[in-house]
């Protein structure tokens, strides 16, 4: 009798083993990211302390030092009796360079325009800021701060981003008393468009990771605490609904502000709307469903030597499609002075490719 316990207690140990292993999987921590030996995250890990630790610790001990908190204040005379007016405005930040660069969101810094830019650093030190590159239509822009040894993010590549991917957003949500939020969720949508007040925003990353008022400049990171994103707006409409900028779009601008301390885009020389906005304002439908209506070719620019009149639609800059104002200002990004493109116009119904050297 005891020989038969003896074996339905060592098959209950067996069944209540294999149930544990499948709940559990127990890796190593590795450079401070979760991975097991096919270099998929995990939930789970423990750390040579015994203390487990999941990818949201592991992504925020990597990616927090690097966030910054920025604070503004802009000085406004638009009012009708041009009183000098001071606003104070909260965003977030992420340290790109050691030695003081820092990426954020054009309209954090009031696109540009703030007096007075103070950075808060993650040792609770707090510096003065000053605005060494914006864009509007883009929502970026450099600050720059008087101090190294500084850690910067690892960035990704926004271009190998999935749907269903992890994304965790770091900021300062409605300011700096909810400072260092760290909020969670998925890749919801790619490619997505949206309106603000400037303009049309194209190429977002879209995400259910909360994000609110304050978190704007802030990194979305992917699941190895790389910076695939720059957080700039939410649907006010709707709940989880958050977008982002991918990172490669600022990867190049980073590069040239860090050496040359500025960047300067190339221009067409055009004056231009996009073409729903044409259609819609003068009642005219065009040939072309989607593009940039040039208005005006300015004289002596590149647009006028390749032969690009006005009444045209751009629709293609290079290998980029081109739906509108946003997307053509960020195509623009990928070109130096005396770089040549290929720019296919829509004129009359008919496409029509020139080469365009850029001044």
């Amino acid at each position: 009798m005891s020989s038969k316990r003896s074996i339905v207690l060592v098959v209950i140990v067996c069944i209540i083993t294999s149930v544990l292993s499948s709940l559990v999987t127990i890796v190593v921590m590795k450079d401070n990211l979760m991975s097991d030996n096919s270099g998929k995250s995990t939930e789970i890990v423990v750390k040579s302390d015994g203390k487990s630790q999941n990818v949201y610790h592991a992504v925020t001990d990597k990616a927090m030092p690097s966030v910054v908190g920025i604070t503004t204040t802009t000085v406004d005379t638009s009012n009708i009796f041009a009183i000098p007016t001071q606003s104070q405005g909260v965003g977030t930040g992420v340290i790109v360079d050691a030695n003081g660069y820092i990426l954020t969101n054009s309209h954090v810094v009031s696109d540009g325009q703030a007096v007075d830019v103070n950075v808060l650093f993650n040792d609770g030190s707090t510096t003065k800021g000053k605005v060494l590159w914006n864009d509007a239509q883009l929502d970026l822009a450099m600050v720059k701060v008087d101090k190294q040894g500084l850690e910067p993010a690892e960035l990704g590549d926004s271009d190998n981003v999935r749907i269903g991917d992890i994304a965790i957003a770091i900021g300062n949500p409605l300011g700096l008393e909810f400072q260092k939020s760290v909020t969670q969720g998925i890749i919801s949508g790619l490619d997505r468009t949206i309106q603000t007040e400037k303009a049309n925003m194209t190429g977002l990353m879209q995400t259910d990771a909360s994000i609110n008022p304050g978190n704007s400049g802030g990194p979305l990171l992917n699941e190895k605490g790389q910076v695939i994103g720059i957080n700039t707006a939410k649907a006010s409409q709707a709940e989880g609904l958050g977008f982002a900028i991918p990172i490669n779009t600022a990867k190049s601008i980073v590069e040239e502000v860090i050496q040359k301390g500025t960047f300067e885009k190339v221009t067409l020389g055009i004056k231009g709307i996009d073409v729903a906005s044409f259609e819609s304002s003068t009642g005219t439908k065009l040939e072309a469903t989607e593009g940039v209506y040039i208005a005006e070719v300015l004289a002596d620019t590149a647009a006028q030597k390749a032969g690009i009149q006005g009444g045209d639609v751009i629709v293609k800059v290079g290998d980029t499609k081109i739906a509108g104002m946003s997307d053509l200002n960020k195509a623009l990004y990928k070109y130096s002075k005396g770089d040549q493109a290929k720019v296919v116009v829509n004129r009359g119904g008919k496409e029509i490719q020139m080469n365009v050297t850029f001044k």
